[in-house]
């Protein structure tokens, strides 16, 4: 992940054209950038931003920020009640409690950014021992 000016870019290797490619996440607006060397790909990543920005001063439109601070969940409705009455227990507001849930989560390193265990990696290979 690199970071520059508060915007995110997910990075991948194209190993038959011999680059890197990245774009910018967490935005409607499209920015994109590539490199040869991972130095080229920093400076293209933040020539990239650098240009968003200048492009939407020009038009005199303010740029997408990554993360607004709001998103919407959708959840089963019995989630959101049992959720709603953890919240009034703990005497909090549905989104204190909610946002204090989310920073535990990712609190020290973020879970979430890991891959979720596929079926398959959970169980053991073909001709391999069962563990336990």
């Amino acid at each position: 992940m690199m970071e520059y000016h508060g915007y995110l870019a997910h990075v991948a290797f194209d190993n038959d054209a011999g680059l890197f490619h990245g774009q910018v996440l967490h935005t409607r607006d499209v920015i994109t950038f590539q490199g040869t060397s991972v130095e080229g790909l920093r400076a293209a990543f933040r020539e990239s931003v650098d240009d968003y920005l200048a492009f939407c001063a020009q038009r005199g439109e303010a740029p997408e920020k990554p993360c607004s601070g709001k998103f919407l969940v959708r959840i089963d409705p019995d989630l959101h009640r049992r959720v709603a009455i953890a919240a009034s227990l703990a005497g909090e507001s549905l989104n204190a409690w909610v946002s204090r849930c989310l920073e535990q989560a990712v609190v020290p390193a973020p879970a979430c950014n890991a891959p979720a265990a596929s079926a398959s990696r959970r169980r053991p290979r073909r001709g391999a021992a069962p563990s336990g």
